[in-house]
């Protein structure tokens, strides 16, 4: 069969019919820097007029320094490139977290369409689908993440042109209601720590607002008693049975001043510890860590929760968590007139807004704190 080619058609390049009835165009992207040669592409087409239209909206975007050349590798491929390349930097427990929601969820709706390919539509409906399916909204929102830094990297690289993400719509995400001890709570809690094994522990975490794995990765060096003062960079975690040091939630350390009773607790769990030096001699692991167990060795975080739920099973708030022994301390520090600056430092959140948008809504006595005090300012302007 006779070739039918129109060169120069609009926009440039070359169209011509093939022998299996498809229409081609052929156009030049630039020069291989190694031999010097043309690299040319095909746009395919069912009519003249379809790969016309094509090929003039490639040329144009080649002339205006916008175009991308369209990528092969699949959703999945890419994301398992991106996993493994663009993602040194993550903390370990971050790169797990991203790397299950990719294989368990992200990788089994999406990953066999061509990444080129991919619409905000198809995403958008994996979306959906995962929401009907039971997924609470921040669990898609964390999907959603993975999903538009993975396509945010392609689109830099240039392997796509835009990130469909973008244009994804998200299930509200509700903050769920922070539930801090209240006073009788945390008599009755002192009350049931007194003389535990974990006691120092679980007062540290009550009394300074530092997380599980802040406290358990506390070494005597961060610890200035002259100064009475506490830094805070890093935090032991556990990731696939591992344990290792890794840096704060925020990438923050910050230095905090606490009660002279935390420093006193403080005191008292070093006295114990070189008691235990003493008595495991040449056993003891000199690892420097502030909590340990009767030979030096890190405590786990598991076996600190599950006795920490069986305390708080006891007194009668079974549904308690570690973490609330935080929210308590910031609950209370506001309640005792602390700014929400120095809370928020104190807790290490990054800025001020979110420490109130977590906690300003937290206590009745706040409120009726607030109200007395403009009642006494009404009294005091009356009377002049």
């Amino acid at each position: 069969m006779p070739r039918k080619e129109t060169r120069n058609a609009q926009g440039g390049g070359s169209i011509r019919k093939r022998s299996d009835g498809r229409w081609e165009a052929r156009y030049t992207i630039g020069r291989d820097p190694g031999t010097g040669k043309q690299v040319q592409k095909s746009i395919y087409g069912k009519t003249q007029a379809e790969v016309r239209k094509k090929l003039q909206k490639t040329t144009t975007s080649i002339d205006e320094g916008v175009y991308t050349e369209p990528s092969r590798l699949t959703v999945g491929e890419w994301l398992d490139i991106w996993l493994t390349e663009y993602t040194k930097d993550l903390k370990p427990h971050t790169f797990k977290s991203y790397k299950t929601d990719v294989n368990c969820h992200i990788k089994p709706a999406l990953g066999a369409i061509q990444l080129s390919a991919l619409k905000a539509h198809q995403i958008q409906a994996f979306y959906n689908k995962m929401q009907e399916k039971g997924l609470s909204p921040k669990t898609i929102k964390n999907l959603h993440g993975v999903i538009h830094k993975a396509l945010s990297q392609a689109v830099e690289i240039g392997y796509i042109k835009t990130n469909a993400a973008d244009a994804c719509k998200l299930p509200r995400v509700e903050r769920k209601e922070i539930k801090p001890l209240n006073e009788d709570q945390i008599a009755a809690f002192l009350k049931a720590i007194k003389g535990h094994r974990y006691e120092r522990v679980y007062l540290i975490a009550l009394f300074t607002g530092m997380r599980q794995g802040e406290i358990l990765g506390l070494t005597w060096d961060c610890i200035d008693f002259e100064k009475g003062t506490i830094l805070i960079y890093r935090q032991l975690q556990k990731v696939d049975g591992r344990y290792f040091f890794a840096s704060l939630k925020n990438n923050k350390s910050r230095c905090i001043t606490p009660a002279s009773y935390v420093m006193k607790v403080l005191k008292e769990q070093r006295r114990i510890q070189s008691e235990w030096h003493m008595k495991a001699g040449p056993v003891w692991k000199n690892t420097d860590l502030v909590f340990t167990n009767e030979i030096g060795e890190h405590l786990t975080h598991f076996t600190v929760y599950k006795h920490f739920k069986h305390i708080i099973k006891n007194i009668g708030i079974p549904e308690a968590r570690f973490h609330d022994l935080r929210h308590t301390y910031a609950v209370v520090s506001l309640q005792s007139g602390d700014d929400a600056k120095t809370v928020q430092e104190n807790l290490g959140h990054h800025s001020a807004a979110f420490t109130l948008d977590v906690y300003g809504h937290a206590s009745e006595r706040m409120k009726k704190d607030s109200a007395a005090r403009m009642e006494r300012f009404i009294s005091g302007i009356k009377n002049l």
